[in-house]
């Protein structure tokens, strides 16, 4: 066994990698298995539906689990079903019925991702820190980089071994979940203070702080989202930038500035809420910019750098309600994933809604958009002064400093 928490770490930050390959490796193959088994694009993205579903549903099934059943199982089972789904992409489609077979595959890598995002969070929060909310902020870079790293590293795979040899780069992503299995089984797996007497769903439900941790999570997953999943389209439809510098702009660049930003704040983020309101703010003004900008130039350069205003949104919601709620455990942290879930699909549908409705109009659809960061930014002041208020209402002479 190896006893250094440091490696704790590292087995997730490959995790979240793990998450990253899960979110945007299957993206990637859709024009690819279109020409090669003829299905419908329209079928195809209805698995990547599908993957958001069965994740929520993970969520919430982990939430009430995953404690009876043991972290360290949880965690080895979540990076097997995550590798087993992945390499099913190359091989169940040879197997039986090639839909069939990427629904199954779709459904055990979901399955993965839907652990993966419940039990990691909890376990850097119960990791020895001087600065929590830091480790946080960095845990969650990995995912930007590994987005980013999917993207570029399969491209080039294209480009170098062709497109026809997608089965090979499929599985080469599945190792990383397979060999991080073997890893988790060697170190050691804290758990969060006071676990084993967590708050019970019911318990957790009757807090006002709750819904309003669960209300930013959503709006974080929403305005993210809304802007990286259209950014490449809008680039390209909307301003008229080639394809490939509309990919480059939307799934890469974008997730490489919310590494950035979450990098930088684990090293010299000070004060959560003050942090998430300038960020919430910072988005906003990217998406007027995006929209309203004459310039296509500058347009461009405000779909990217949303992923730096966007980036400590995610993480510092789930630092804050840590400090604040110390007994949620991981019934919390599943419950905030399925928030933060659902935001993440429902950002980009409004989008596409809006946009359909304005006549196929995305740069309008982003417009609808500013509102999910100008809710936050609400939503943020008001956890502040609820915050305020309960200081005063504290009766024992006890500091509550500011997470």
């Amino acid at each position: 066994m190896l006893k250094s928490y440091t490696h704790t770490k590292i087995a997730c930050y490959i995790g979240y990698i793990t998450q990253a390959i899960v979110a945007n490796f299957f993206p990637l193959l859709l024009l690819v298995l279109n020409g090669e088994f003829g299905i419908s694009i329209t079928r195809l993205t209805v698995l990547i539906t599908v993957n958001f579903a069965v994740q929520l549903c993970v969520d919430g099934l982990a939430s009430k689990f995953a404690d009876k059943i043991g972290y360290r199982i949880c965690f080895v089972a979540a990076h097997l079903f995550a590798a087993a789904g992945l390499a099913g992409l190359a091989f169940l489609p040879i197997i039986m019925p090639p839909y069939a077979g990427f629904i199954i595959a779709s459904i055990l890598y979901a399955i993965g991702g839907g652990l993966i995002e419940v039990l990691i969070s909890p376990t850097i929060e119960a990791c020895p820190s001087d600065n929590k909310k830091g480790q946080m902020s960095l845990l969650h870079s990995f995912y930007c980089w590994g987005s980013a790293a999917v993207v570029l590293l399969t491209t080039l795979f294209f480009w170098g071994f062709g497109t026809v040899n997608w089965r090979i780069i499929a599985a080469i992503w599945a190792a990383i979940p397979l060999l991080n299995a073997i890893y988790v089984v060697f170190v050691p797996i804290p758990t969060l203070e006071g676990e084993r007497k967590g708050l019970s769903f019911g318990g957790l439900f009757k807090l006002k702080s709750f819904w309003i941790f669960a209300a930013l999570m959503l709006l974080a997953g929403a305005s993210e989202l809304a802007m990286s999943q259209w950014a490449s389209a809008f680039a390209e439809s909307g301003l008229g930038v080639s394809k490939a510098l509309g990919d480059l702009i939307g799934p890469c660049l974008f997730a490489v500035f919310m590494g950035i930003a979450r990098l930088l704040f684990a090293r010299f983020g000070k004060r959560l809420r003050l942090c998430m309101a300038v960020s919430a703010i910072f988005c906003i003004v990217c998406y007027l910019v995006a929209w309203l900008s004459p310039l296509p130039a500058l347009s461009l350069g405000a779909c990217a750098i949303c992923g730096f205003s966007v980036g400590i949104l995610w993480p510092s919601v789930l630092s804050l309600a840590s400090a604040e709620i110390p007994r949620g455990g991981t019934a919390m942290f599943g419950m905030l994933a399925m928030a933060g879930d659902i935001g993440c699909t429902a950002g980009p549908t409004l989008v596409g809604l809006c946009a359909g409705a304005l006549g196929d109009d995305i740069g309008a659809g982003l417009a609808f958009a500013v509102g999910f960061p100008v809710l936050f930014l609400v939503l943020t002041a008001v956890s502040r002064i609820r915050k305020n208020v309960k200081n005063v209402d504290d009766t024992d002479g006890s500091e509550n400093t500011d997470a």
